[in-house]
């Protein structure tokens, strides 16, 4: 499914605009950001980097302070950080965290503007996703899921890769803040599609390292010395 995907976007990207070119209402308008883990505080200070007007919540106050340190400004709940922005990015934990931030009460869904695009960065559910964005289109909202690969490296030097359910003209909406964060921009399908490719590189993955480890056991149990494998 994964492979699909990027096979089916590589030419079409070959030819997309510069990484850091972007309009000039997309630099005058709020872009809230939730949840400054290791991946999401990289992400935010390279979107403040490049000129974004960046309001950002987190339940630590130490990432706070670093969006601070940087030119962003902070909030003291989701609701407040999408207080009126056309944009709202989250990279959450789970599941409830996802839910929780946009369907709470004086969450996102109550206080973005009009309109507003989500994207949710967040490796989750599927199916978690897509009921997210039927309710956010229930309201007028559009939204996105695009997970990412590429680790706290990637997410530092803003090369991630994102891999997104969504539809076209969302996913072009989306396009100038995403490629501030990353080199590479998949379209995988419509809503949840982003999610279940990561799922599927997840499992990749998971399969590879049962396989190296399986190899150095069996290394092990010959004779092998582990420094020469």
């Amino acid at each position: 499914m994964l492979s699909s995907c990027l096979r089916n976007n590589i030419g079409a990207r070959l030819a997309s605009v510069a990484k850091r070119s972007l309009s000039t209402n997309a630099d005058s308008a709020k872009v809230a950001f939730i949840g400054l883990g290791n991946m999401g505080l990289p992400m935010a200070k390279n979107l403040i980097a490049a000129g974004q007007n960046v309001a950002a919540f987190d339940l630590a106050a130490g990432p706070l302070d670093e969006i601070k340190s940087v030119g962003g400004s902070t909030a003291a709940s989701p609701g407040e950080a999408a207080n009126g922005a056309s944009t709202v990015i989250t990279m959450l934990p789970g599941n409830d965290s996802v839910k929780a931030v946009y369907q709470q009460d004086d969450g996102i869904f109550d206080n973005a503007a009009d309109g507003a695009l989500f994207i949710d960065c967040s490796t989750i559910d599927p199916n978690v996703s897509k009921e997210v964005a039927s309710q956010a289109s229930e309201k007028g909202f559009r939204m996105i899921d695009a997970p990412v690969s590429g680790g706290v490296g990637g997410a530092a030097a803003g090369t991630l890769s994102f891999m997104c359910g969504a539809s076209e003209s969302d996913l072009e909406a989306a396009r100038p803040l995403l490629e501030i964060m990353g080199s590479n921009i998949f379209h995988c399908g419509q809503s949840g599609a982003g999610g279940g490719a990561k799922l599927c590189n997840n499992l990749l993955l998971g399969i590879s390292m049962v396989g190296v480890c399986e190899a150095y056991a069996l290394g092990e149990k010959m004779g092998t010395f582990p420094d020469s494998m």
